[in-house]
């Protein structure tokens, strides 16, 4: 403003200095301009002193002003200053008014674990068939309908994903092998992955020998607490129940579970109340439905008594909790599933033959897997090349025990299902699971994603 005022003489100074250090001294000395002042006039480029430019400073200088004033004005009125905060604190809660993320627990200064840092989710965990463990992300399965192609789930296409089941992140995994041994670790432990990562070794997190290979998993909150039986079965239909407060102590390099006959091995691990049904599926088709008391507890190192009588070339596939209310899905390898009313099944005595639970033929091929569902929950398909998808089992059609089931997911030539794993909606009904799923009822579009449905 002095430097529009007193233009000319302005340049006449800055033209007799000798040097930038004399000008500045002079415009501060003859025109009573700060340093600040004097260092803005001498840094203006010449264009500054048009017609135009001089209107534009004056009008920056008069807003200026009228700033000035208004703030003075709201520091003045103390009306007008809780008017102005209430606004602004008006319009963070509309912007940022969601529900606080962080919990606060009331201890003692330093009484924190480090289970205390870890968030609290769902997730899935996958051990492939070479033994190597990951822990994914519950959205890396995006849901899909039933009969498509599914996502790509691993790069190593010789490696198929072996044994997958849902864990919250805060919870205790415990870990049998097919040798009939037990070892336990915090789910947290397992680090998480891509769809695309081949994961850890197993053997890195928990002591198992060269031989052994994991084939059931318990996930439970508190072995302490939650009580109730772990019943076993072997793939050759031996069962076993042993009290789970047995197994709250497992040293690192593991402890005796089952005392597995040589030519058999351990497959599943349920945990029961006491007074359960049980219903065991095998891979040609056939399934039995009895109550666990019908096989008495035993110790650790005890041996199992016989479940369900084989036949020929038939092996057990499946196992699980008869759960009121719910059905059982079973999924054949070529990709087939259907579901069908557990009252369909009626309890027997252990050990007999069991009845059909499904058609097995060249279309379906055998049953690769079975889980007793609800229509809340989905489920996760994984396939021998890698290939995952999502599905809700309400979209899974219902029928007789005997059918053949639908298409769940469509497989390429050569590609088979390698294991199926039930996401619960309702997790106070899963086996040792706790935690919330949200109800996702989105249907991605299925041009977008390259899937198609097959009926």
């Amino acid at each position: 403003q002095i430097a529009r005022r007193f233009l000319d003489d302005v340049i006449r100074v800055i033209r007799a200095s000798m040097d930038t250090n004399e000008a500045r001294v002079r415009l501060v000395r003859e025109f009573a301009m700060s340093p600040i002042q004097a260092n803005a006039v001498l840094n203006m480029p010449l264009r500054r002193l048009t017609q135009l430019e001089q209107a534009e400073l004056e009008k920056e200088y008069k807003e200026l002003l009228r700033k000035v004033q208004d703030l003075m004005d709201i520091l003045t009125s103390e009306e007008r200053l809780k008017s102005l905060i209430r606004d602004e604190l008006t319009y963070l809660k509309e912007k940022f008014g969601d529900e606080r993320r962080s919990r606060i627990i009331a201890r003692e200064v330093g009484d924190f674990s480090e289970e205390d840092l870890i968030p609290e989710e769902e997730a899935i965990v996958s051990i492939s068939r070479d033994g190597y463990i990951k822990r994914i992300s519950m959205e890396a399965y995006r849901q899909q309908k039933r009969g498509g192609k599914g996502l790509k789930s691993v790069q190593k296409q010789d490696d198929e994903p072996a044994h997958l089941f849902q864990v919250n992140t805060h919870n205790t995994i415990l870990f049998f092998t097919d040798r009939g041994k037990a070892y336990k670790l915090r789910a947290y432990d397992i680090p998480e992955n891509g769809r695309y990562a081949k994961g850890m070794p197993v053997i890195n997190y928990i002591q198992i020998t060269g031989e052994e290979r994991v084939t059931a998993t318990v996930s439970l909150r508190d072995l302490r607490k939650d009580g109730g039986y772990l019943t076993m079965l072997t793939k050759k239909g031996e069962i076993k129940r042993t009290a789970l407060e047995e197994f709250a102590n497992i040293r690192s390099n593991g402890l005796v579970a089952f005392d597995i006959e040589e030519a058999d091995e351990l497959g599943w691990v349920l945990t029961t109340a006491g007074e359960d049904d049980v219903i065991l599926i095998t891979r040609n088709g056939m399934s039995i439905r009895f109550n666990e008391t019908e096989a008495r507890s035993r110790l650790r190192a005890a041996g199992g008594v016989r479940a369900i009588t084989l036949r020929e070339d038939d092996i057990i596939v499946g196992a699980d909790v008869a759960r009121p209310g719910s059905s059982l899905l079973v999924v054949g390898e070529h990709g087939y599933g259907k579901k069908t009313p557990l009252e369909d099944y009626r309890v027997q005595g252990r050990g007999g033959i069991g009845i059909t639970t499904m058609n097995v033929t060249a279309k379906t091929g055998v049953i690769i897997s079975a889980e007793v569902v609800n229509e809340e929950d989905r489920l996760i398909v994984l396939t021998a090349n890698g290939k995952g998808i999502r599905v809700k089992v309400k979209e899974i059609r219902t029928t007789g025990r005997i059918a053949q089931g639908v298409r769940l997911i469509n497989m390429a030539e050569g590609d088979s299902v390698a294991s199926i794993a039930r996401l619960v909606q309702n997790p106070q009904q899963a086996q040792g699971i706790d935690g919330d799923l949200e109800d996702d009822e989105d249907q991605p579009d299925q041009q977008a994603l390259g899937l198609e449905e097959q009926e």
